[in-house]
């Protein structure tokens, strides 16, 4: 009996039911759906679980009500931000359209400092919790990364200082929302490789179209009688 024309196929020669495009565009939205929902599963785990908003909100400046901060606040690409958080100062924390499967995080201050603080949700929170990065940055010698860990080893002895519990508030909320707890040393890398990828895709303007100013900070020290 004579083998149809699929029977005598090796299963390698067989036309493929789905095309190379069909599947590229299945795994476009499939990214896109995957980094939308990390960033707002994160984002439901905070606001249901009252004691990790409280922790986020009073320990580390991730206040997830501030959420009209910096409203107007665009990418220079034109590009929309979504206001997530604030910060006590006046700061605000942004999601950017999905890139490659993650919505990477934007930081705005009130004082015109902006730029890319990680590349997804997860990786900022980790930074946050971790890491006094925003003096990490300021004190950064216009973003030295050997002047970073200079400078963010004071400022773990200070808030270890000021804050003994910060250790364990912040072990708490990594385990509420499945993050790790990453060594200084490795989250300033991070943060430095972030912060030196904000031109030219991450770069925040105002709604009269001005650049803010880049987050890495000139200076080595505090000023005013450098590390105590």
């Amino acid at each position: 009996m004579e083998q149809s024309t699929d029977q005598r196929l090796d299963s390698r020669q067989r036309p493929p039911l789905i095309g190379p495009a069909v599947d590229d565009d299945i795994s476009a939205a499939f990214a896109i759906v995957l980094a939308m929902t990390s960033s707002d599963h994160l984002l439901d785990l905070i606001r249901n679980t009252p004691e990790i908003d409280l922790l986020l909100r009073s320990s580390f400046g991730f206040d997830i009500h501030r959420s009209h901060y910096g409203e107007g606040l665009r990418l220079a690409s034109g590009a929309p931000l979504e206001v997530i958080a604030g910060e006590s100062a006046g700061g605000a924390y942004f999601l950017c359209a999905e890139q490659n499967g993650c919505r990477p995080v934007v930081f705005a201050s009130s004082e015109g400092e902006g730029g890319l603080l990680a590349d997804d949700l997860a990786d900022a929170l980790e930074i946050i919790i971790g890491l006094e990065w925003h003096d990490c940055l300021s004190f950064s010698g216009d973003g030295d990364v050997e002047v970073m860990q200079v400078s963010a080893q004071h400022l773990e002895r200070s808030r270890d200082k000021y804050n003994p519990d910060i250790g364990n508030e912040a072990a708490q909320v990594a385990a509420a929302l499945s993050l790790r707890i990453v060594p200084v040393s490795d989250l300033v890398v991070r943060l430095h490789a972030a912060a030196s990828k904000t031109e030219p895709d991450y770069v925040v303007t105002d709604e009269d179209g001005q650049a803010f100013d880049p987050l890495f900070g000139e200076h080595l020290e505090p000023r005013l009688g450098g590390w105590r």
